[in-house]
């Protein structure tokens, strides 16, 4: 689990946060979009991007991503999925379980090609929430 942890808070030295001893590494949203299955189980298309401004929360000591929005979103981290990189990605991927107990995948990818603009995506089996975010 140290390792984990370290591992951790390497990557988000990398992302130029600030506040390494306490292991807890806040966002701010932009706006956000969502993509759902349809009844025949096809991928829709992405919703328009809505203007909103959130605090995220990535708590390593508790093991988990909390997202302020109007009900807000608590992601229990079950496990950390080693850090993926290509010529146009880095991406950090944790596997939860939000507050209504169903599992699914965030990751928080930095688009190398974009500026190194970062989102947060939210994957469920029937839809994905993508969160436009920067550091704070």
């Amino acid at each position: 689990m140290t390792s984990i942890r370290t591992y951790i808070i390497l990557l988000f030295l990398g992302l130029g946060l600030q506040q390494v001893h306490s292991q807890s590494y806040h966002f701010k949203t932009s706006g956000f979009s969502v993509l759902e299955k349809n009844e025949r189980g096809k991928w829709g298309e992405w919703s328009n991007l809505d203007l909103v401004n959130l605090s995220v929360v990535l708590d390593t000591d508790k093991h988990r991503i909390v997202v302020y929005s109007q009900e807000i979103q608590l992601f229990n981290i079950l496990d950390y999925i080693e850090r993926e990189e290509n010529d146009t990605d880095i991406v950090y991927s944790f596997l939860c379980k939000d507050n209504d107990g169903k599992e699914c995948k965030l990751s928080i990818i930095t688009r190398k090609k974009q500026d190194y603009r970062k989102q947060l995506y939210i994957n469920y089996d029937d839809h994905i929430i993508v969160y436009n975010i920067f550091n704070v």
